[in-house]
């Protein structure tokens, strides 16, 4: 596995009861998954020598991010190596310009967007959208003023809300050029809330679509997972599923891929981003699922026959644990699993910084308010913003 993040980390326990023997490049030797695998090579996931390097012996590459670069990824195709998800799906996770694009071409529904050159051509692309009616799923045009605001987004590299600008204005979207790379503009969606279909696909075509969840985000970075998205259509859900599975296999995705989508005003859904790799929407079928995305992964990468993707409880919450000033976790573990024994605690052995994510709580249960309730006491408890 290329990247030594927590997702690796996560989806080498998946590989332990199956005797998976698991290698893995990573940047450096205090990485989440670089302190518990126990083959670990550190490099630069960048450079091809060292990725041809790492992957000899390996009969199959699969990633916990996005990043390598595509010519690397094709070289190693090349070269004869299995990767997985392959260069030609992974690049629409990687290229937000080519997944709109082909996204377009598969017909699968998606914000208003165009890639824009500099802050004039974002203000144009801005204009050629103001006409948007309230009411309509897109922005209502007494809000917007000229057709802003609207979203900018590097077309590489941004996540967690990092790459991503909401702009009023000409002049505020001069910030997103300063950097030099492209730019994609998107519409400012009218939404009511952020979902997420998450989908497993193997090589031999065999798919599984987990329950569609609901995702809540805290300035930009996702805070807590409802499986299933409570209130969800069931026609709107089965269609968002369905659009997961076929986004899938038209890209040639094997492995994990996560849908994000929006649920707009006016009960349509919309494509918000695409990540093939184990998603922090899908960190709740560890505990709440039969199969979880990390085993399932695990199970798409090597071609063998996909886990069942049903839930094991009426509902599983899922809250991320960020950092703050309070860097003892033991203390919390006390009071967390005393309070609550079914309480399911994961960890990433990170350093406790600021805003990082350090770890995640599941909780699950009959009763939707309870489950909310012990999983965000949990979460603000390890975090030190709750102290009783």
């Amino acid at each position: 596995m290329v990247g030594g993040g927590q997702l690796a980390r996560m989806t080498h326990e998946a590989g332990i009861p199956l005797g998976i023997k698991f290698k893995l490049l990573s940047d450096t030797p205090q990485d989440s998954a670089a302190q518990v695998v126990s083959e670990v090579v550190i490099g630069d996931y960048r450079d091809l020598d060292t990725l041809r390097a790492f992957a000899r012996g390996c009969d199959v590459i699969t990633f916990d991010h996005e990043h390598v670069p595509t010519e690397c990824l094709r070289a190693l195709e090349a070269d004869g190596i299995p990767v997985r998800p392959g260069s030609d799906a992974l690049v629409h996770a990687q290229d937000k310009g080519v997944m709109r694009a082909r996204l377009d071409e598969i017909g699968a529904p998606s914000p208003r967007h165009r890639v824009v050159a500099d802050p004039a051509d974002a203000a144009a692309f801005a204009r050629e959208i103001g006409g948007a009616e309230h009411g309509d799923g897109h922005w209502p045009r007494e809000e917007t003023g000229r057709g802003f605001p609207v979203i900018l987004k590097t077309v590489r590299g941004g996540y967690d809300g990092k790459g991503v600008w909401f702009v009023r204005s000409r002049e505020e979207a001069e910030d997103a050029f300063r950097a030099g790379v492209a730019v994609l503009a998107e519409e400012k969606v009218a939404f009511r809330r952020e979902l997420a279909a998450n989908v497993v696909r193997s090589p031999h075509g065999q798919a599984v679509a987990y329950p569609v969840v609901e995702s809540r985000q805290v300035d930009g970075v996702c805070d807590t997972v409802i499986a299933p998205a409570p209130g969800l259509d069931e026609e709107l859900g089965g269609r968002a599923q369905q659009l997961a599975l076929r986004i899938a296999n038209e890209l040639g995705v094997v492995g994990h891929l996560a849908v994000e989508l929006f649920e707009t005003i006016d009960g349509r859904i919309l494509v918000n981003e695409l990540a093939m790799r184990p998603h922090n929407s899908g960190h709740w079928t560890q505990d709440g699922a039969m199969t979880s995305q990390f085993a399932n992964h695990v199970r798409a990468v090597l071609d063998l026959p996909l886990g069942d993707p049903r839930p094991r409880a009426k509902w599983t919450v899922m809250c991320n644990v960020l950092g703050g000033d309070y860097p003892d976790m033991y203390t919390p573990y006390l009071h967390c699993m005393a309070r609550d024994p079914q309480l399911k605690i994961h960890m990433y052995g990170k350093d406790v910084k600021p805003g990082r994510k350090v770890g995640h709580v599941n909780t699950y249960g009959d009763d939707l308010d309870d489950v909310l309730e012990r999983a965000r006491h949990a979460a603000g408890y390890l975090r030190g913003t709750i102290t009783e």
